[in-house]
């Protein structure tokens, strides 16, 4: 028993290579039971410090990427005990397979740490909107939903770096040289997607709008979906998606439709010339009393003009910033109203225009 476990197999033992698998299996099985306890030692020291944590979240984003990275990193470090095997080591362009197996085993290390951090952004981000909403409004809930994409890009860039330098054993101070060298024109090249990049800051610290608004920019009418770090993304009228860039959000005029105090209506009415003025007096009377709706707070009536054609009274009337479905209604309503009047006093229309 004691001769097959001293046997040497690809230049390690057997019981080396039994030690080694039960301590991963090990590893794989209790980090459900080491995990959480870290976990909920990490939620009790933030919880003695006054920090406001919430727990089913810190679990739901964090405990899993946390197991990925404790499993790798301790079964890297056990693998690393074990004496890579002659015969399994061939040269392979100016290197070899251990020193590729030896920088993958790395990679797997980085990117497992950075997607822990990633996620631990992500929970930060959540924690701070909870903690926000109520408080401080939607502009906030933008700022936090902005700087949370920003960071992560910042991570990423890092993980790449990170990688490059101790995986590829690359000098980091060489490629920002390099970059810095390029990156001149490189900025010429994407000088658009630099001022949508600095257009986005605009947005989040000036807040013309927030998630949630409803816009009219150039011939686009939508809500305001998300702000990201090159586009406004609306969901048009149509239910469409649309992709406007940050730069044309900024230069252009945006209308925000959700910020209006009032809602507009234009009533045109183009009489005949056979009206007499009676009729338009009875007419202009009535039309007073019936913009005398309890939901209608301001209201403009008079006779416009008078021309060959026939004569143009002209109504225009204000709501509160009403669902559009409760402001067409009340609209239709005046409209069917003025209709009937019309008829009891017998005049005739030449043409009816209606503008929202």
């Amino acid at each position: 028993m004691y001769d097959f476990l001293d046997r040497i197999v690809l230049d390690n033992t057997v019981s080396e290579y039994i030690t080694v698998a039960l301590i991963i299996l090990g590893i794989y099985i209790l980090k459900k039971f080491f995990s959480r306890p870290l976990a909920a030692t990490i939620i009790w020291l933030m919880q003695l410090m006054g920090r406001s944590i919430d727990r089913k979240a810190f679990i739901d984003l964090i405990l899993e990427p946390l197991e990925q990275f404790l499993f790798i990193f301790t079964s890297v470090i056990v693998l690393s005990t074990l004496n890579f095997p002659v015969a399994l080591k061939y040269g392979f362009y100016k290197t070899d397979t251990q020193t590729i197996v030896d920088r993958i085993a790395i990679t797997l290390v980085i990117i497992s740490f950075f997607r822990l951090l990633l996620r631990m952004i992500d929970y930060l981000a959540f924690v701070i909107s909870k903690n926000t909403t109520g408080q401080s409004g939607q502009g906030e809930h933008q700022l936090v939903v902005f700087f949370k994409d920003f960071l992560k890009a910042i991570v990423f860039i890092l993980g790449i770096l990170t990688i490059i330098k101790f995986s590829f054993r690359y000098q980091i101070t060489e490629l920002l040289t390099g970059l810095g060298i390029v990156g001149a024109a490189l900025a010429l090249s994407a000088r658009e997607s630099l001022e949508n990049l600095i257009a986005s800051f605009i947005i989040v610290f000036d807040k013309p709008f927030a998630v949630g608004d409803t816009l009219k920019v150039q011939n686009i009418t939508g809500v305001v979906e998300k702000i990201g770090l090159r586009s406004t993304r609306l969901r048009t009228t149509d239910k469409t998606f649309a992709s406007v860039p940050n730069k044309q959000m900024v230069d252009s005029i945006v209308d925000n439709l959700t910020l209006r105090t009032q809602r507009k209506a234009e009533l045109r009415l183009e009489l005949k010339p056979a009206t007499t003025s009676q009729q338009l007096q009875l007419l202009l009377n009535g039309m007073k009393t019936i913009l005398q709706h309890p939901q209608i707070e301001n209201r403009v009536l008079f006779l416009n003009d008078i021309a060959q054609q026939g004569y143009l009274v002209q109504a225009d009337y204000f709501t509160a910033p009403v669902p559009v479905e409760e402001f067409n209604a009340l609209k239709q309503e005046i409209n069917l109203q003025v209709i009937r009047l019309m008829e009891q006093l017998e005049i005739e229309i030449a043409g009816v225009k209606e503008f929202k």
